[in-house]
């Protein structure tokens, strides 16, 4: 009887399914990992990211299934002796990690596989270049970090899969975003290149690339969407510290809402949300907890009222029809994050929010952060 290989199609899932066709799809999903690891030919006009999309675009439409696409990960990647294999069995579950997590039940074994392929002392650059054990190490520790972020006790959401974002997901492993990270994480990536910014690069390139492009002037600024393509484009571009050639407000003005949005720990830290939205009419005890935020959320949450504090002027109120309520509409839910599951409270505290971001913008005196970059 010939043994079962890694080669070997699965012939039924790993996880009783009772439905007939989660059963094919489970088997189809296991074929396309195999595909994108190499073990299996493809078709002439399939690529890796189309392969990965194919993925996990089940996983996100199937939710049932995640479990066995993640379980199918670890049967592959253990032991395995093809060199390449391995590692894109490892890439694609850094990549799958991006978009979905697998099940409460299923998240413990999981972080336990990928600790135990985790080597700290196997830090290098250039990882590439290394034996195959250290790249797996690197996959591993950036696989451990999605998990934290979008499984049980994280913030992260379970985002829909697209081309872009599999490619984006991919390239991350080995150069990070600065969307999507921690402030923290955020001066770190920049640190080399601009060891002595205080504040976050793209937050000040995109600040200044939104009154480059006559933002002061254009009606429905922040308001207004921007073309989706075009914000994606940019988005790509400054994570290469490229700013690129573009020529609408709306482009800058999107993605700066985006970064802020997508911040893993929000601007105000949790502990002080309640206080915020208890007095947010207070000028005063609002400007205090601005003092006493960490420093540099405190210099980043100055930065963006002195921005803001530009557009609330009169004079560009007439033109952008963007008064100092129409911002702090469509900035405090950036800023502010509320943790309440029921849907009243929520819907009360974004009145809150928008009012304790209006205070700043209209009492906060951000003279101090004339000339900080």
């Amino acid at each position: 009887m010939k043994e079962e290989t890694i080669h070997d199609s699965l012939n039924k899932p790993m996880l009783p399914f009772v439905d007939k066709s989660l059963k094919k799809e489970s088997c189809n999903l296991f074929r396309l990992l195999q595909i994108y690891m190499g073990d299996r030919k493809c078709k002439p006009d399939m690529t890796c990211n189309g392969v990965a999309l194919d993925i996990c675009t089940i996983g996100w439409n199937k939710p049932v299934l995640r479990d066995e696409l993640y379980l199918d990960l670890c049967k592959q990647t253990t032991e395995n002796p093809k060199k390449e294999s391995l590692r894109r069995g490892w890439e694609l579950l850094a990549i799958c990690l991006y978009f979905f997590p697998p099940s409460p039940k299923l998240q413990p074994h999981l972080e336990g596989y990928i600790r135990r392929h985790r080597d700290p002392s196997l830090h290098f650059s250039e990882i590439g270049k290394w034996p195959i054990h250290v790249q797996v190490s690197h996959y591993a520790t950036v696989s451990a970090k999605r998990l934290s972020r979008i499984g049980i006790g994280g913030r992260r959401p379970a985002r829909k899969p697209s081309y872009e974002e599999i490619e984006q997901a991919r390239l991350q492993i080995f150069r990070p975003s600065m969307f999507g990270n921690t402030l923290e994480e955020i001066m770190s990536v920049q640190r080399e290149r601009f060891p002595h910014r205080k504040l976050p690069w793209i937050q000040t390139t995109l600040s200044e690339e939104v009154l480059r492009l006559q933002g002061a002037s254009t009606e429905g600024i922040f308001r207004v969407p921007a073309d989706v393509d075009e914000v994606n484009s940019l988005k790509c571009k400054l994570d290469q510290w490229e700013l690129g050639a573009v020529s609408d407000a709306h482009v800058p003005a999107s993605l700066i809402k985006l970064w802020y949005r997508e911040l893993y720990e929000p601007l105000i830290p949790d502990h002080l949300y309640e206080e915020c939205v208890r007095h947010c009419t207070d000028p005063d005890i609002c400007v205090s907890i601005v003092h006493r935020l960490p420093e540099l959320n405190k210099l980043v949450l100055c930065y963006l009222i002195r921005f803001l504090q530009i557009f609330s002027q009169p004079e560009v109120v007439t033109s952008t029809k963007m008064d100092a309520g129409n911002l702090s509409m469509v900035m405090a839910p950036n800023c502010l994050r509320c943790t309440a599951t029921d849907p009243r409270v929520i819907f009360e505290n974004t009145r809150k929010e928008m009012a304790f971001l209006r205070t700043l913008i209209q009492n906060l005196d951000t003279g101090f952060m004339e000339g900080v970059v």
